[in-house]
């Protein structure tokens, strides 16, 4: 009973750090598509990760044993991870250069479901009926708002899917690697690793010679590099902070949470970013986006509201590898 008590209380805590990464990942998507129409991907991608390690240095560092956080046992692991988010970030910033927020978004959310999927094959973690219910039907609302068939299914909205399923690995690795490496450690190597490969796409791409091509998604990868207007500094500083805690919070919620019940509440960015393409973009959703974002949200706060039942535990045991 104390060990069900445990997970249910670290699931509960792991939910919180995930909706707090989620409000900084749509931070994010926001600046990125603002920014789209006059900076090259990587660049922002670069200004983004140094400014992120000097938040994290002065914000985080101090408190999280000073250059000690740089230590690992698993350096190949932070690579692979590092690739993985790299990778997924320029795939769904690309989408959503071309895609309306709200589309790009809503694709990039299959990936709730293939970190179930893999929770279970690849973690062995214990997935009822209600959560797969409650998983299924918030699946449901992301095809209601994506409608296949319509303009959400162009080329570019595969960027979105192929960034989900990087994501998904992403996480699955922080799950399964969390219980020794903190999640400071996990953060900073992630930002080193942007700052490494959005420098290398910079001296590869960064002259702007492949540029021209008149499509949103690859002018924003091939355009030249171009020193940033003084009014955009805010944006990109916003970038760099948001980037820093969302990465520390998506990490600490996969090392506490059982990966099948964090993943759900992600779900939380479908209706930011309908508020961003309103409020920022003027995209304003039709009715069955509406209906959509009521499944999402619902499937959401019923996983939320199944686990602080405290006669009805979700999970039934702690996972093996859990400290």
């Amino acid at each position: 009973m104390t060990t069900l008590i445990t997970t249910r209380r670290s699931n509960l805590i792991g939910a919180a750090y995930a909706l707090a990464a989620v409000m900084c990942f749509s931070l994010n998507d926001v600046g990125f598509k603002f920014l789209s129409g006059d900076y090259a991907l990587h660049q922002v991608v670069f200004i983004r990760a140094v400014v992120a390690l000097l938040a994290f240095g002065c914000l985080i560092m101090p408190f999280a044993g000073g250059l000690l956080v740089l230590r690992t046992h698993r350096p190949v692991v932070h690579i692979v991870r590092g690739l993985c988010v790299v990778s997924a970030n320029m795939c769904l910033f690309l989408g959503l250069a071309a895609l309306p927020i709200a589309d790009a978004t809503a694709i990039f959310f299959v990936s709730p479901l293939v970190i179930t999927l893999a929770s279970v094959l690849f973690l062995r973690e214990t997935v009822g009926p209600r959560r797969w219910a409650a998983i299924g039907v918030g699946f449901l609302g992301v095809l209601v708002i994506v409608k296949p068939g319509t303009a959400a299914f162009q080329a570019a909205s595969l960027l979105p899917v192929a960034a989900a399923f990087l994501y998904a690995v992403l996480n699955i690795l922080a799950r399964r690697f969390g219980g020794s490496e903190s999640a400071p450690t996990m953060a900073v190597y992630i930002q080193l690793t942007f700052v490494v490969a959005s420098a290398l796409f910079g001296l590869a791409l960064g002259d702007g010679r492949f540029a021209g091509t008149g499509h949103p998604s690859l002018e924003f990868l091939f355009r030249a590099w171009a020193w940033p207007d003084p009014g955009d500094y805010p944006i990109l500083i916003l970038l760099g902070v948001s980037g820093m805690l969302g990465g520390l919070c998506i990490s600490q919620a996969y090392r506490l949470s059982e990966a099948a019940f964090a993943a759900p509440f992600e779900y939380a960015s479908m209706p930011l970013a309908i508020m961003w393409g309103v409020t920022v973009f003027g995209t304003w959703p039709d009715a069955t986006a509406w209906i959509g974002i009521a499944l999402i949200v619902g499937s959401g706060l019923y996983l939320l509201w199944r686990e602080s039942l405290k006669d009805a535990p979700l999970a039934t045991e702690a996972p093996k590898y859990r400290r």
